[in-house]
């Protein structure tokens, strides 16, 4: 009886799957105070342009281990077993404002650009597409544009209000 638990001992070198999206979503969460702590300017947008990528990721990894479509909800999403909730911190708010140009590049996405959202819930599969997506959020001051690709690329740009422009983040 002793061999035995000490060879199934040794069989377990790693770490589940669902162990590392656990501890994942916990050093995003973390990460997201502590970027917060140390920028009281637009704290919000910088927890969330940590989170968001972070929940992304996450949803890739479960949809991938589960073999089911995973949702990242923003807002104030339902709950239910395969959505990950990303809430907005109460000065947060969809859209982006009149006085923030789109990125360059950037059609004019009309529903995104007028409410912020094209889709508030975003759904990714196990075979690593996504539905396309651009979100706009903003403080009043500075702004958050997500771009979900339908193969799931993620592109997250900050408006830099200081500097008059849009800055790659990550």
């Amino acid at each position: 009886m002793g061999r035995s638990a000490c060879s199934f001992r040794r069989s377990q070198k790693g770490l589940t799957l669902v162990e590392t999206s656990v501890a994942l979503g916990i050093v995003g969460l973390l990460s997201a105070l502590g970027v917060g702590l140390a920028c009281p300017t637009g704290a919000e947008l910088a927890g969330l342009q940590v989170e968001l990528p972070g929940a992304i990721h996450q949803a890739k990894v479960l949809a991938r281990a589960s073999g089911h479509n995973v949702i990242v909800a923003l807002g104030d999403p339902t709950k239910g077993p395969d959505v990950l909730p990303v809430h907005l911190p109460s000065k947060v708010k969809w859209g982006k404002p009149a006085h923030i140009p789109l990125p360059k590049g950037m059609a004019d996405p009309k529903v995104a650009d007028d409410t912020g959202e094209a889709h508030a819930k975003v759904t990714l599969t196990p075979r690593n597409t996504a539905t396309a997506t651009t979100w706009f959020l903003n403080d009043g001051r500075e702004a958050l544009c997500m771009r979900l690709s339908g193969q799931g690329r993620l592109q997250l740009l900050r408006w830099r209000k200081d500097q008059k422009t849009w800055v790659k983040v990550g």
